[in-house]
């Protein structure tokens, strides 16, 4: 029989938000695999926890992930815990969650903290569908890719940001997405927990004057439904609905298909692209 791997919520912030669970397991555990040891051990000493800790890192994931998943094999148990929150959600622990599901060793997430999810609750803006992109990769080509998808998001977005990259990362939203609706939420559960709802713009006027300061997460409102079917009727403004529902014809599409892409291109309904072409033909 093999061990299993438990992903262990820790607190963000105050340390009075770690579940009793979470401290059952670590202390049952055979292994704790710990993002920073130092850092983690400031956490097991506060709940006089001393099972044996070992480093588990983006810089090691691989090597160290190999070494863990053979632990496992040979019955032993490990928690995995990040420097703050849910282990695999924007850390390495995802590369150690796929490992384990290939090798068939059982995984279980402990519910807990989560900055994602905490901060959407607090930020006043929309939270039915929200898309988190965690902190913007730092490959330019990459970085103007995302910020060019996040343009047409109609989600709310959530972002991590670190305070010495907060003001270049606002600068690049407001340029890409406009002045939209956006929540700073910083510190969180800390002593200094700051929840600002305003906008990118204001944002970035706040912190021209003042130093950024704390670990952030950015809310910031989707693009608005009606501006989205605004700009897709626009995009196609210069060619006809038939020419439009041709090109798709072209492709190897059937008419019925046809139709279908091009009133989804424009926003329309089916049925509105089917009359709008009989009162073309008609007229």
């Amino acid at each position: 029989m093999s061990g299993m791997l438990y992903l262990c919520a820790t607190p963000i912030g105050n340390l009075e938000d770690i579940t009793y669970r979470v401290l059952r397991v670590l202390k049952e555990a055979d292994l704790i695999a710990a993002e920073d040891t130092r850092n983690s051990l400031h956490l097991l000493n506060h709940f006089d926890i001393h099972t044996p800790m070992t480093s588990y890192h983006e810089y090691n994931k691989l090597t160290k992930g190999h070494v863990l998943v053979e632990k496992m094999l040979s019955g032993l148990n490990v928690a995995l815990i990040t420097d703050a929150g849910t282990p695999g959600i924007s850390d390495p622990g995802e590369e150690l969650v796929r490992m384990c599901q290939e090798a068939g060793i059982p995984v279980t997430s402990l519910p807990g903290p989560s900055a994602v999810v905490t901060a959407l609750s607090m930020s006043g803006q929309s939270t039915r569908r929200f898309a988190f992109e965690g902190f913007l990769p730092s490959d330019k080509k990459e970085r103007r890719d995302i910020l060019a998808a996040l343009q047409r998001e109609e989600r709310t977005i959530i972002l991590y940001e670190a305070p010495h990259r907060l003001m270049r990362t606002l600068e690049e939203l407001l340029e890409a997405l406009g002045d939209r609706p956006t929540t700073l939420c910083r510190e969180i559960s800390k002593k200094h927990e700051t929840v600002m709802k305003t906008s990118l713009q204001a944002l970035l006027s706040y912190y021209e004057k003042e130093k950024p300061l704390g670990e952030c997460v950015l809310v910031i409102a989707g693009k608005l439904k009606e501006e989205a079917q605004k700009e897709k009727r626009d995009a196609f403004s210069d060619i006809s609905l038939e020419e439009h529902v041709r090109q798709y014809e072209e492709k190897g599409l059937d008419r019925k298909e046809a139709m279908r892409q091009a009133a989804k291109d424009r926003g329309m309904s089916r049925r509105d692209i089917y009359q709008a072409l009989l009162d073309a033909r008609e007229s």
